[in-house]
């Protein structure tokens, strides 16, 4: 593209990537002096015009110019890196369906359910904590919401490809740094508030106010979905410009489910929508799900899907890798994994396993907290698990340079009465708790959900995942079969 069509009164010359990393190499690229937490861009020039950069914008003085080189000087770099990136790149975003979620918890489930049951009648990419995937690509996963560039050069590919929809998760701290401001949702769920994310935003009141940004800046046509049980659910929508639709369970709402039937295996219940009532039987479990399933479906038949269509669908979804996983390889006992990471994540899947697991039975919980990451909440982990469970593992969790036995340590402060053994080895842990288990206990393994990976503090170590380290312990050190016969 020519720099002439981004800027007036510039030179005609050919812009081939953007670039706001210097290390990287990027050919004839412009470069953003993007002041960041840590760095500012401004003190890279140099570095990166040594990797193709041809073009710098920045907002203060540049002390040394070269010849050769042009530079824009802005009053908002990263305003104009956004607007750059989106004309870039053809504004995508606005030739697609966007659906935006933000919560606490839940973006991954409603993500991941909104792409399965659009697709065969609207094609849906899914960007998120799981990756990038769309068509045949799959592509490993990187930021919860990437950076600019890849976010508006991934929208394009996606629209390239014959792809009418995006379903994708909007984190907090993305929104507060700016990676969605162009993009142009047209859907924006929110899903729950509650601990997290505290080391970086300091307060509940700046998290809050971080995710209200996604839904203060929808345009008219926009739709705003909330959940009217949480506590911040009004609120979050109070200044939106969209159309605000609701969801509950203990409140009335546009989309209210009532007469629950919680099963080991499933959830019936009866969806109240617009003075309609329809039976939803889902193979979804836990309480939560309900909620997830609600903002799905609100979602799907506000941009136009009939409600017999997707009643129809939700019989039977594709089990989401790592997020509530039954571990089933014939054995007489449930094991769940998923990748609760925060306080109110845990309390709902222990909630759960309180209602599966008989009296008589125990309740095994593998789990970690995640090193150089808000430490506030070990503790808290610690006293939830202490009430919930009959056992308890502490394990490692993506320690990154913290000593795992520290971090253990930590939980363990809130453990008062329940016992609890540290393993630091996450394989290990998981192996202690399948050579334990009685017949009809629940083991519950958090936190890491099928990620392939552990950081350390020299970076990502390569792991099998929980979901394949539970299933090859089962078959291993339960039916104690040769390792030969295990996959």
């Amino acid at each position: 593209m020519k720099l002439n069509e981004l800027f007036d009164n510039v030179k005609d010359i050919e812009i081939e990537n953007l670039m706001a990393d210097s290390r990287k190499k990027r050919k004839n690229s412009m470069f953003f002096c993007i002041k960041g937490i840590m760095f500012d861009g401004h003190n890279f020039v140099e570095q990166a015009i040594e990797n193709g950069a041809i073009v710098i914008v920045h907002s203060d003085d540049i002390a040394y110019k070269h010849k050769d080189i042009t530079y824009i000087k802005v009053k908002d770099v990263m305003k104009v890196y956004n607007q750059v990136a989106d004309y870039f790149y053809g504004q995508p975003s606005k030739k697609l369906l966007m659906y935006g979620v933000t919560g606490t918890n839940g973006k991954t489930s409603i993500t991941t359910m909104i792409k399965q049951l659009s697709c065969d009648r609207v094609p849906c990419g899914y960007i998120g904590t799981i990756g990038i995937e769309y068509g045949n690509v799959r592509l490993e996963p990187t930021l919860t919401t990437p950076e600019i560039d890849l976010l508006q050069n991934t929208l394009q590919e996606m629209c390239e490809a014959g792809i009418k929809a995006c379903a994708m998760e909007v984190s907090s701290i993305g929104i507060e740094q700016h990676r969605v401001d162009a993009i142009d949702f047209d859907v924006a769920i929110f899903t729950n508030l509650t601990h997290d994310h505290l080391d970086y935003h300091g307060a509940m009141e700046n998290y809050f106010h971080a995710k209200k940004i996604l839904f203060d800046n929808l345009k008219p046509t926009a739709i705003a979905i909330t959940n009217v049980d949480d506590k911040y659910g009004m609120e979050i929508v109070a200044d939106t410009k969209g159309k605000i639709v609701t969801v509950g369970i203990n409140n009335s709402a546009d989309y209210q489910a009532i007469s629950l039937q919680i099963k080991k295996d499933g959830i019936i219940f009866t969806l109240r929508c617009y003075g309609n009532d329809y039976r939803i039987q889902t193979n979804l479990v836990a309480m939560f799900n309900i909620y997830n399933l609600l903002e799905v479906i609100a979602a799907l038949h506000e941009t136009g899907m009939d409600m017999e269509s997707i009643i129809a669908k939700v019989n039977h979804i594709e089990q989401i890798k790592g997020r509530m996983e039954r571990i089933d390889e014939g054995q007489p006992f449930n094991v769940i994994v998923d990748f609760a990471h925060t306080p109110d994540g845990i309390t709902q899947v222990c909630e759960y396993a309180a209602k599966i697991t008989p009296k008589e039975n125990r309740i095994i919980a593998v789990f970690g907290s995640a090193g150089k990451r808000d430490i506030k909440k070990r503790p808290i982990f610690g006293e939830i698990a202490d009430h919930y469970c009959d056992m308890i593992i502490l394990t490692e969790d993506d320690p990154r340079d913290e000593e795992i036995i520290d971090i253990a340590q930590q939980i363990a402060e809130g453990i008062k009465k329940t016992n609890y053994i540290i393993i630091e080895n996450r394989f290990d842990a998981i192996r202690q708790a399948i050579e334990m288990v009685n017949v009809n206990d629940t083991i519950l393994i958090l936190g890491k959900g099928d990620e392939d990976f552990i950081y350390r503090d020299f970076g990502k170590e390569k792991y099998l995942g929980d979901d394949k380290v539970a299933r090859m312990c089962i078959h291993k050190y339960y039916f104690q079969e040769d390792e030969e016969d295990v996959e």
